[in-house]
């Protein structure tokens, strides 16, 4: 048996080829469930690597980004969104999984043959496919999955737009492997499926050639992705598309794909990102006569209405020109500056959050989610130019001054003593006159006198344009 502590670490090499299902089955087989490495935190710096690979790629061979800033950022807070169940219990997929296995299994395979490891990987693929055709033929599925498929734009970013919901439906596709596959092998196959689908969703690759055949590609995902008639409930591989050719779902890209729902959300808001479509089901079920009516509302396709097949008629998917134009923020370089920043602040908060969640607090780590939560739906709402998001982002800042203060955040960068100063400065007439009254607040954490200079956080809401913030300076005493 593998030590367990050693288990923890993944080298640069494994962490690479972790993200295209490579790794061998010797140095991924654990004996136990807690073995196991959290390969999906784990990869992080490889998902920004990648994306910046990509952003270069796409400058050199178009001239442009691969996708817009606003929609990266919404499918980032919506992967974060997805992770944050995690700090507070395991995921439902294993959970069920472990307790099937434990009451129910018939037979137990080895957990160190090759031969497990590979008939793993074909049924946790096999298990993907029926689930995620499922998430696409079954309503109130499809409102868990809809959040993956909401961005207009198609780039590795996209491939972290995950669902808050979609887990706890996903776990019944994976069932019938615990009556014989061992939790510690199923645990490792779930997370590298999900890795793999990261590298396929980007414009920079073209044709793989015979690798078309049987794995899934960037090819045959794009299509997946589109809102084209031709694209509809089409591609639902995982790693393979043999499943996708076997079972008559299968389409090769030919026209230009145009990417998102085909009804699009034009929103940034995370909530709405992730649940606008359970708000649509609410509605249509009261609006829909007739008990077995309400009934096929939730559990037939997105599309249906009585008298409509199953999945609805596919003369009623919109058509699309090829000369759609993505929904986009109209917020200012200056304050999308600021928005990035502020989600750079965040995403080290969340990183710190799993690094140390064994040591934390569960009123810490609770107070920490919140924040996040709020960070995201006030850049949510800063995006959209929402008219109180000046207000919620004021809000916002005062929250971590206070959690700042009571020990539950700590500063990003290392430091024995620092002096917050933030200035808020509210505008009380036309914004061309900048008559301006200044409060003042001051938060200080005394550890040393060597104090060199100050670090001033400006906040100002000029009515009606929303807020504004910019670092003048920032000094640590190390």
């Amino acid at each position: 048996m593998k030590n367990p502590e050693a288990q923890q670490d993944v080298s640069v090499s494994q962490g690479i080829r972790m993200m295209f299902y490579v790794m061998k089955p010797s140095e991924t087989s654990f004996q136990t469930l807690e073995e196991v490495p959290d390969y999906v935190q784990k990869a992080t710096p490889y998902f920004i690597s990648l994306m910046l690979l990509e952003l270069v790629v796409s400058w050199i061979r178009k001239g442009k980004p691969s996708g817009g800033l606003d929609d990266a950022l919404a499918s980032l807070s919506a992967g974060i969104m997805s992770r944050l169940p995690r700090l507070f219990s395991r995921s439902i997929e294993l959970t069920s999984y472990v307790y099937i296995w434990e009451n129910y299994s018939l037979i137990s395979l080895p957990w160190d043959s090759p031969w497990t490891w590979y008939l793993t990987f074909l049924g946790v693929d096999f298990g993907y496919y029926w689930f995620h055709r499922m998430a696409h033929e079954v309503n109130i599925m499809w409102a868990g999955h809809q959040t993956h498929h909401s961005s207009e734009g198609y780039n590795l970013s996209t491939a972290l737009r995950q669902s808050v919901l979609q887990i706890y439906t996903s776990w019944i596709f994976y069932i019938p492997l615990a009556l014989f596959i061992p939790p510690s092998v199923y645990a490792v196959h779930l997370q590298f499926n999900l890795l793999y689908q990261f590298w396929i969703h980007t414009e920079v690759i073209d044709n793989l050639g015979p690798l078309e055949l049987i794995l899934n590609t960037p090819s045959h995902h794009r299509v997946h992705h589109g809102r084209n008639r031709y694209c509809i409930d089409k591609n639902f591989a995982g790693t393979l598309i043999i499943w996708d050719r076997i079972f008559g779902t299968f389409e090769a890209e030919n026209e230009k794909v145009v990417y998102g729902l085909t009804h699009p959300i034009n929103t940034f808001e995370p909530f709405k990102v992730q649940f606008h479509h359970l708000v649509n089901i609410w509605t249509t079920f009261w609006a829909t006569p007739g008990f077995f009516n309400k009934f096929s509302v939730i559990f037939k396709g997105p599309g249906w209405s009585p008298g409509k097949p199953r999945l609805g008629l596919i003369e009623e998917i919109p058509e699309v020109e090829g000369k759609e134009v993505p929904f986009s923020s109209s917020a200012s370089q200056l304050l999308k500056i600021y928005v990035v920043v502020q989600f750079a602040l965040m995403l080290a908060f969340y990183e710190d959050t799993f690094a140390d969640k064994a040591v934390l607090a569960q009123v810490t780590v609770l107070l920490r989610v919140c924040f996040i939560i709020l960070t995201l739906t006030s850049i949510g709402f800063l995006l959209d130019q929402r008219p109180k998001a000046a207000v919620l982002e004021t809000f916002r800042c005062l929250v971590f001054l206070m959690l700042r203060r009571s020990g539950h955040l700590k500063p990003c960068l290392s430091s024995s003593s620092f002096v917050f100063e933030g200035i808020f400065l509210t505008q009380e007439s036309n914004p061309g006159l900048p008559h301006c009254k200044q409060t003042l607040y001051r938060l200080s954490h005394q550890g040393s006198p060597k104090i060199k200079r100050y670090r001033y956080l400006i906040f100002y809401p000029p009515v009606p344009f929303p807020l504004g913030f910019y670092l003048k300076s920032i000094s640590m005493d190390i």
